[in-house]
């Protein structure tokens, strides 16, 4: 996932957003590789002393920026970015189509996304998982989208699926805008 992120085959210089990154795991990694800067945008304030340590074991700090930021409320205060990774996220929101189509607008060159793949075992265990959530009344739900319906909202932005690969839990795909 990590390697397909750029078309040229290097990513030297490049920018790279993580959206719903955590700690920005990827984006380190992308910086490990050669991207100029990284930016990670998360709902949740408490992965940021995280993201902040982890940028700093890897001496990306100067390169690294963190915000708090619902791209789909504001998308003006995220700028666009070389390389823009969704990972593990569009299933933590019921707007995940439009977030696939957010970042897809936000892609300069790149959109890697992965998902929980779209087989009945994995809807029936994201049932179970919504039902138990429920029970101790958390408000958190997981949701298994189309993989047609994500592609086809990142594709109206302009880029175009290229390739992908997964494991048996999960699904990736790299989307390009064409140059």
């Amino acid at each position: 996932m990590v390697a397909s992120a750029s078309a040229t085959g290097t990513i030297d210089g490049l920018r790279v957003l993580e959206i719903g990154g955590g700690i920005g795991r990827i984006q380190a990694e992308l910086l490990d590789a050669g991207a100029g800067e990284g930016e990670i945008i998360e709902l949740v304030s408490s992965y940021e002393p995280y993201a902040r340590e982890l940028a700093r074991e890897k001496g990306h700090e100067a390169r690294t920026a963190f915000h708090i930021v619902d791209i789909l409320e504001e998308p003006d205060r995220v700028e666009p970015a070389d390389v823009v990774v969704l990972n593990r996220v569009v299933c933590c929101s019921p707007d995940g189509v439009a977030l696939a189509a957010a970042a897809g607008r936000l892609a300069r060159q790149a959109l890697v996304l992965s998902f929980p793949r779209d087989v009945f075992w994995i809807r029936a265990g994201v049932r179970m998982l919504n039902a138990s959530l429920w029970i101790m009344r958390s408000p958190f739900r997981v949701f298994v989208h189309r993989p047609a319906e994500l592609f086809a909202a990142a594709e109206a932005e302009g880029v175009h699926v290229r390739e992908g690969d997964g494991s048996r839990l999960w699904q990736w795909a790299t989307l390009r805008r064409a140059v």
